[in-house]
């Protein structure tokens, strides 16, 4: 919200909740169960017991868990700011234009494939969104680009492949591609609302 205000914060979850359910669903009516990995069907469901705590103990588990996202993230998001600053520094208006400005309908695409190979999560992406937004990047192609790096990212794809077999990882991919792609289409269409 503090980036893209509240209009674009709110549509960016609707629309990747509605991509989710959408998908998932095409993924159960498809029947594709059969390719979840073996293993993971054998998994226990364990009930966990409830641990009392008391004020203080909630506390210094809230203080580890900060602790333990920054140690996490920090990295992540000091890369995206200093792609952001070459972005919004270094890199001319013109070429930022040329490659995935409104002149250019395939941005959406290339922003899905650029973002692809990067691994961050979604604070490493912001200062990223961020310049390319501050350059009239369209916000659908910015909102695309960020979805594609938190939804697709090739470490997140090599994860998921150790619990899915690969027809259903590419139908995945393939349904999250195509959905991430024509929601950025849409948001770039519909732009002067969402302003």
């Amino acid at each position: 919200m503090s980036f893209f205000g509240a209009k674009i914060a709110i549509a960016y979850v609707v629309v990747g909740l509605v991509l989710a359910v959408i998908g998932g669903t095409l993924i159960d009516k498809l029947g594709l169960e059969k390719y979840v990995e073996g293993y993971v069907k054998e998994i226990e469901n364990v009930d966990s017991e409830i641990i009392k705590m008391t004020r203080e103990e909630r506390i210094s588990y809230s203080k580890t868990q900060v602790i333990d996202i920054i140690k996490r993230v920090w990295l992540y998001v000091l890369i995206g700011v200093g792609i952001g600053a070459v972005i919004h520094n270094w890199i001319p208006q013109s070429i930022i234009e040329n490659v995935v400005g409104d002149n250019n309908p395939f941005a959406i695409i290339l922003a899905t494939v650029v973002g692809i190979p990067m691994y961050a999560d979604i604070f490493g992406t912001l200062p990223i969104a961020e310049a390319l937004f501050a350059k009239n990047v369209g916000i659908g192609t910015v909102l695309e680009f960020m979805m594609s790096v938190t939804a697709l990212s090739l470490p997140s794809l090599i994860l998921l492949s150790k619990v899915v077999k690969p027809k259903l990882l590419a139908i995945f991919t393939a349904i999250v591609s195509v959905g991430i792609i024509i929601i950025g289409y849409l948001f770039n269409a519909w732009s002067f609302v969402l302003r």
